[in-house]
């Protein structure tokens, strides 16, 4: 592999095309509010940032609605989408207040109370440890509390601007 005889411009959509060819998960982050409103965003990233202590991390977007209401909450479970969720991604990313992304979403309560959707590969249960200024997103650290997976389930990947590996 050679190099690139000059840089691309550093455009918004140059980034996303050269970063897409990153492959990542795609999670649905969910919260209960204490009334019983159930909330949620699809997000792709997130990463595992600490094991000692148990840390991870996402960036929603500062235009998202959803996340400063997760905030309030302090707590909220990362899904880990399993390979079969496109549907629930896309549901996922809808905006509007009067949306109920929860409709016919299987989903058991997490310890924090807070939705587990069913069928997805993992889940981790967390508390609100820290937030940070990310340029239109905002980084997010959880506090790991408690998690679990099910190692047959595969993943949701995206990858250059799609669903799966090779697009399928």
């Amino acid at each position: 592999m050679t190099g690139p005889t000059s840089a691309p411009a550093v455009s918004p959509e140059a980034l996303r095309d050269v970063l897409g060819h990153f492959a990542t998960g795609v999670v649905v982050v969910t919260a209960r509010e204490p009334g019983g409103t159930l909330l949620g965003f699809t997000c792709q990233s997130f990463a595992s940032l600490s094991l000692d202590p148990p840390l991870i991390t996402f960036a929603p977007a500062r235009s998202s609605r959803t996340w400063p209401r997760i905030r309030d909450v302090g707590t909220f479970c990362v899904n880990v989408l399993a390979a079969d969720h496109r549907d629930l991604s896309a549901g996922f990313a809808r905006s509007g207040i009067a949306l109920d992304k929860f409709s016919g979403v299987d989903w058991c309560p997490a310890p924090s109370g807070a939705p587990v959707i069913e069928g997805v590969s993992a889940w981790v249960d967390c508390t609100l440890w820290a937030e940070y200024d990310g340029g239109d997103h905002t980084i997010v650290i959880g506090h790991v509390h408690d998690l679990g997976s099910d190692p047959a389930t595969l993943p949701l990947l995206f990858y250059r601007g799609t669903y799966g590996i090779n697009g399928g």
